[in-house]
């Protein structure tokens, strides 16, 4: 089980946008990256194709981010927090906030 996964609210606790927050659009765990809405925008430019008339000059997109530079940010007490595990009655996993030990 990840400790982050999609649709969870992160914080962003290093680099150029550091202490943003945004929702995880998509979890790549093979590159250790996670890709947040808002966050990490680079500027890509683009050829005029037959395709994607609108689509050329200069354009913003997101890029991933590293694993290691967001926490989660829990939603009982809304602050960035350590995710644990803790096993239930029924034998499933469930994650928890390290500071108020609520499930999420």
């Amino acid at each position: 089980m990840l400790k982050i996964l999609k649709n969870d609210t992160v914080v962003v606790t290093a680099g150029k946008d550091r202490g943003k927050r945004g929702k995880v659009l998509r979890v790549l765990p093979r590159d250790g990256r996670v890709l947040v809405e808002g966050i990490n925008y680079v500027v890509k430019h683009r050829r005029r194709t037959q395709q994607e008339q609108q689509h050329e000059g200069r354009v913003k997109m997101e890029r991933p981010i590293s694993l290691s530079n967001v926490m989660v940010v829990c939603k009982s007490c809304d602050a960035p927090a350590r995710v644990g595990f803790k096993s239930l009655e029924d034998g499933s996993k469930a994650r928890l906030c390290k500071k108020c030990n609520e499930t999420f």
